[in-house]
């Protein structure tokens, strides 16, 4: 099986953008690859709730393309990570005011204490999304983003993770104890070196999303 570091998976975007493929677009494709596969896993008509922690990178941005997909069939509530003049890219700005003017249900958090006021969010979701960090991980892992990771870890629902579990360093498989324990990771277009080389993973599913 073939794996990524994050500098060839950047290669590979930048390639697909000087095919015409935009960021924007493999933005979409990522997110709606990781809703079709998160239905699999309820059938619809329990319509579970699934929480989207999302954080202010591309990974959150995939996972609000995904929460907009999965609300057609489930209760779904969007946690970002910061206030939205925060997010760092266009592409993720653009998917946060789609899912605003959907009015998807959704709270922004910035400090720890706003987060563990939240807590029953984490207890009660059947499926909690993980779109925190992607490929560009930096550490030590600040707040409110280890809370989250740790409320992450204390919830008995099902933990998704979109493309590496975050917090985990995506070519060396460290992190610590500040790394999100997936039960499952979509990964994207190709597994991560840090996965493999860490076994961290209990299930992994691949999806091309590239092109």
């Amino acid at each position: 099986m073939k794996v990524y570091t994050s500098t060839q998976i950047r290669e590979l975007e930048s390639q697909a953008e000087k095919y015409g493929v935009t960021r924007l677009l493999l933005m979409e494709n990522a997110g709606k690859a990781v809703s079709d596969l998160v239905k699999r896993i309820y059938d619809p008509a329990f319509r579970p709730d699934i929480l989207v922690v999302c954080g202010l990178g591309n990974n959150g941005g995939d996972a609000l393309v995904a929460a907009r997909h999965l609300e057609k069939f489930s209760k779904v509530t969007v946690l970002l990570l910061g206030q939205p003049e925060e997010i760092k890219t266009d592409e993720a700005r653009q998917q946060w005011e789609i899912a605003k003017r959907m009015k998807l249900h959704h709270i922004t958090v910035r400090t720890k204490e706003e987060l563990n006021d939240l807590k029953h969010k984490f207890e009660n979701a059947d499926i909690i999304l993980d779109g925190i960090f992607g490929t560009g991980v930096r550490h030590p892992i600040r707040e409110p983003f280890s809370t989250a990771i740790e409320l992450m870890n204390k919830s008995s629902a099902l933990k998704v993770s979109i493309d590496i579990p975050s917090g985990l360093d995506p070519d060396t498989g460290k992190g610590g104890e500040c790394a999100v324990e997936a039960d499952l990771t979509i990964t994207l277009f190709g597994p991560k070196k840090g996965i493999v080389t860490q076994r961290c993973h209990r299930a992994l599913v691949i999806t091309d999303t590239l092109m």
